[in-house]
């Protein structure tokens, strides 16, 4: 059976790696794709895939390859996303790989259209889950996570069923400053947060394993995902990355999910879901990583991923705020306006500033969104 792919941030470091695995197999057709700013990259994706449609960031930009690919259909903006996600007929499968929020209405849409979900943008649920995962329930369509943590999580329950969870463990390497103490954090740059120790991952997510945000984001998005109590999240430092996510069960048996720090292994598991198929990636060997090492989460080191809980026990508009605030604070520093402490003290600002709103609409969630983030951006910032 042909498997329609519908592919969000065809260029980011997820979809280049969708595209990978299903270069000359026979059994996918991308329908359609979007890219924001990678215009060299988008032109071979399309020349080579030959989607029926394309949505990019900028209007020039879709004019000047409307000239070029002629035979495509094109859009631009948030509705050229949006088109992209829920282009052609009921079937297929929408992944949704694009950064941040602007991930959410996308997915929203594509639910409604009874499209199946391979999701990489964990801050759709983090965001709205209160909302995402009762419509994901009555249409009866499938979401299946990308990020590695949730798949191996979603891997683990194959071996038991959700109320018979005791714990969910989920792992962090500690990212590039995991060695370094806070004294030692004033002075780290853009290039020093980016080179993570063991995986390939674009700009935004690397500064989030660095402030162990991406962590909490994800702490968050399993609550939603696997109807778990905060209190029975837990995570541990593991700088080998190679246990994934762990299941403790009543019973005290744990199951764990392992393999090299590779994103191709869940991206593949997802696409081809419920059936593993072969490939070519190197073996995980044990042998050869010797020891593995677990340590207890120090939150006084790591601020911004206790916050993650508190925002998410709040529930209603908190994640939102949580997940803006970041967004926000990591742009500044990307751009050179703000040191890397920074980014804690704007998150957890933005946090204790905001009154929370429960049960909130759609609306209300990206109204929020936007509003925390164009008050953070367009503040003036002494580095």
């Amino acid at each position: 059976m042909m498997k329609k792919i519908y592919l969000l941030g065809a260029t980011g470091s997820i979809g280049r790696q969708v595209l990978e695995i299903i270069r000359g197999r026979p059994g996918f057709k991308v329908e359609s794709i979007s890219f924001n700013k990678n215009l060299k990259l988008g032109r071979e994706i399309i020349a080579e895939f030959k989607p029926e449609y394309v949505a990019v960031g900028e209007y020039a930009d879709m004019v000047a390859l409307k000239g070029e690919f002629p035979r495509v259909k094109f859009g631009f903006g948030e509705e050229g996303l949006l088109e992209a996600a829920t282009h052609g007929g009921d079937d297929g499968y929408l992944v949704n790989a694009v950064v941040g929020s602007a991930g959410l209405r996308p997915t929203v849409a594509a639910i409604k259209k009874r499209r199946n979900i391979l999701l990489a943008n964990k801050e759709t649920l983090v965001v709205a889950g209160e909302i995402i995962m009762p419509m994901v329930r009555e249409a009866g369509v499938t979401l299946l996570p990308i990020d590695s943590e949730h798949s191996g999580v979603f891997q683990c329950l194959k071996s038991g069923k959700r109320e018979e969870i005791s714990r969910i463990i989920l792992t962090a390497s500690g990212g590039a400053f995991r060695s370094l103490t806070r004294a030692e954090l004033k002075d780290v740059g853009v290039e020093d947060a980016l080179r993570h120790p063991n995986w390939r991952m674009g700009a935004k997510i690397t500064v989030d394993s660095a402030t162990m945000a991406n962590k909490g984001l994800e702490i968050i998005e399993a609550h939603h995902l696997f109807g778990v109590e905060y209190d029975r999240i837990e995570t541990l430092l593991h700088p080998e990355s190679a246990v994934h996510s762990l299941v403790e069960f009543r019973d005290r048996s744990v199951i764990a999910q392992l393999s090299l720090p590779d994103m191709r292994i869940p991206i593949q598991y997802a696409l081809f879901y419920p059936e593993r198929v072969e490939n070519e990636y190197p073996e995980l060997r044990l042998e050869d990583l010797n020891k593995l090492h677990f340590y207890k989460m120090d939150y006084n080191r790591y601020p911004l991923l206790d916050l993650a809980y508190e925002a998410g026990k709040a529930g209603g508009i908190m994640p939102a705020v949580y997940n803006a605030a970041n967004e926000a604070a990591v742009e500044l520093f990307l751009n050179g306006r703000i040191a890397f402490l920074d980014i804690e003290t704007i998150v957890e600002k933005a946090v204790a500033d905001e009154r929370n709103v429960e049960n909130p609409t759609l609306d209300t969630v990206l109204r929020v969104d936007r509003e925390v983030k164009s008050k953070i951006l367009n503040q003036r910032w002494v580095k």
